[in-house]
């Protein structure tokens, strides 16, 4: 029970009673309602119902976690068969790279053994040439002389021949026939 409070002039005031109903003061009223809303609870399952949206979440939970994993092992082998693609590359790369390089040293040979060879050519018709202007030199030096020759044998038969000269040479001729 409660003890009499003092009022606001220092004298003493008459207790008070505290409110109660049945009996049941109101810390008791709350406890009854308490129960009373626990039974309801459990009269209409609702623990039940909690229990399968829990296991509803749960399943749901699962279900995501399955699917989170199928993706991952889809992207390791993805990342897998990339890797795979790019070594090949790679691979194929320095290929492509050292028969680049293998064929323009070839190139590189081939033109410096045709650039010899076309030299040379040059070479063998620049001599071929030189020659022929040779010969064709040498052939007008020959015409030349034979020109100056006749004309001074001419010259020469023409001052010192006679009749009987004539004849002589002409027999010669025949006899060198």
């Amino acid at each position: 029970m409660a003890e009499p409070t003092a009022g606001t002039d220092g004298a003493s005031a008459a207790p008070y009673a505290e409110p109660s109903a049945l009996y049941l003061d109101s810390s008791m009223w709350v406890a009854v309602a308490m129960v009373v809303v626990i039974l309801i609870a459990l009269w209409k399952k609702v623990p039940a119902a909690i229990g399968r949206s829990l296991d509803g979440k749960i399943a749901s939970i699962r279900a995501q976690l399955a699917e989170a994993e199928a993706v991952r092992k889809e992207a390791e082998a993805l990342r897998a068969e990339y890797e795979a693609k790019l070594r090949t590359a790679e691979s194929d790369a320095a290929a492509m790279l050292t028969r680049a390089q293998s064929e323009a040293e070839a190139i590189i040979a081939k033109a410096g053994s045709d650039a010899k060879a076309l030299v040379e050519r040059r070479q063998a018709m620049a001599e071929a040439k030189i020659g022929a202007e040779e010969r064709a030199a040498v052939a007008e030096i020959r015409a030349v002389t034979a020109r100056a020759a006749t004309a001074a044998a001419t010259r020469m038969i023409a001052s010192d021949l006679d009749a009987g000269g004539d004849r002589k040479l002409v027999d010669e001729a025949i006899a060198g026939l």
